[in-house]
């Protein structure tokens, strides 16, 4: 295991993609600025979904989210030019997980991949060549890394795609259903909106999808395959940018692709004038205990959080309960008719709630149909009401449909979501049963 995982070789893929990650940081920071993201996820709304129990990171006021995202932009292109390289990505690192569980109206598994991938390029050495780094701190300059700073990347990539693949065996989306609805949506784009409408486009991405998530990895890992493995990726990872467009991940993919390539390879094609490493000298670091339990009980529980909804009763397609954090991308289709009540305790008074009074357009959207953001949204009211002196119940009236199901109702209406308390782990009671008669 000493020999495997801390056996020195060249560290060219890292450098590259060191600096591929710092570009997509700076297209992510700032163009969630440019393109209005930031403004509808953070400055238009008056209350925000952060994440159970991550209530207590609040938004900056006012147009302060343009500058923390702007700071994220900066310390990008400082991540690409291994400048103060250190400080730079965890600093980058902290900021993106904070907005990322500060909301999740906008949730994107990708966001989350970021944050991992993040905390891995704080931790590698990454800075060792073409860095203003080097070039003030000579004496740091390297061309190898312990072979481990590649592995990990690997193996996290391995999970990602190894579970998206099995997510999607599941009756509707074999079925061609999801599909067909994810494409209804794209009917309108120019010269392929009429094709993406077609039932053997249909096939092709839906098993085509379960295919690639499912092999991709060994594929790449595999010499006699590698070249014809990345072939597809990039016209995989660019239709997906194109029709779903999903932001930086399908580029971050891309770049990922650097570590399954000969470090030779990668050294010719872009560091021509880098010295080769080629000792293969074998370094055990005298943290080496620390340093192995760690990263076992991190892929241990990278494992273990996208099994969970398993433990947790009735399915996690009506649920939801166990859908974050599990790698389960683009699956369903999700629309809901829902109503929130307000009675006042004292007076028996009911109140009805408009939902445009309290919540942006894509909020109503989540909030109908996800049942941690009506608990929460339920959680808002009571605090709302409570400031005027006022102790109140909510209840909620809520059917749903998943895919092209019929409409079933969803949640108890008898129950008082303001006075129950959430459930991290644990099916949630009054989330009525998927099948009913």
């Amino acid at each position: 295991m000493n020999k495997f995982l801390f056996k020195h070789i060249d560290n060219s893929a890292l450098i590259v993609f060191r600096i591929c990650f710092g570009i997509l940081v700076i297209f992510e920071s700032f163009g969630a600025i440019l393109t209005g993201w930031v403004k509808h996820t953070f400055i238009d709304p008056k209350f925000t979904f952060s994440f159970i129990p991550f209530e207590w990171l609040q938004l900056l006021p006012g147009s302060w989210m343009y500058l923390y995202y702007a700071i994220m932009g900066i310390l990008g292109i400082f991540i690409t030019l291994g400048y103060k390289y250190r400080w730079s990505i965890i600093g980058f690192t902290l900021l993106w997980s904070a907005s990322y569980f500060m909301q999740k109206s906008s949730y994107n598994n990708h966001y989350y991949l970021l944050i991992l991938l993040s905390g891995f390029m704080a931790i590698v050495p990454a800075n060792r060549y073409l860095s203003i780094d080097v070039k003030l701190h000579p004496e740091i300059e390297n061309n190898a890394m312990p072979n481990w700073c590649r592995w990990i990347f690997i193996a996290q990539l391995f999970i990602v795609y190894s579970y998206a693949s099995i997510a999607k065996l599941y009756p509707d989306w074999l079925s061609l259903s999801v599909i067909e609805i994810l494409m209804k949506d794209k009917q309108n784009y120019a010269l392929v909106g009429e094709v993406l409408q077609q039932r053997w486009l249909h096939g092709i991405v839906a098993y085509g999808g379960i295919l690639f998530d499912g092999l991709i990895i060994p594929l790449l890992l595999w010499k006699p395959t590698r070249k014809w493995a990345f072939m597809v990726s990039i016209v995989f990872h660019i239709f997906n940018s194109f029709i779903f467009q999903i932001g930086i991940f399908p580029y971050m993919s891309l770049a990922l692709c650097l570590f399954f390539f000969e470090p030779k390879t990668i050294q010719q094609l872009f560091l021509k004038k880098k010295t080769f490493y080629e000792d293969g000298e074998v370094k055990v670091p005298n943290n080496q205990k620390p340093f192995l339990v760690f990263f076992t009980f991190y892929f241990l529980i990278q494992i273990a959080l996208p099994l969970r909804h398993w433990f947790i009763k009735d399915d996690v397609l009506w649920t939801e309960e166990g859908h974050r954090l599990s790698w389960r991308m683009m699956l369903r289709s999700r629309s809901g008719i829902t109503s929130f009540k307000v009675v006042d305790k004292a007076s028996k008074v009911e109140i009805p709630v408009k939902l445009e009074a309290y919540l942006t357009a894509k909020q109503i959207r989540n909030v109908k149909t996800k049942p941690d953001m009506m608990w929460q949204f339920t959680q808002h009211l009571k605090r709302s009401y409570a400031k005027n002196g006022m102790d109140i119940e909510v209840y909620v009236n809520s059917y749903l449909k998943v895919n092209d199901n019929p409409v079933k109702p969803f949640i108890d209406p008898e129950v008082d979501l303001a006075n129950v308390k959430w459930e991290h782990l644990k099916h949630s009671s009054w989330i009525l049963p998927s099948k009913q008669d």
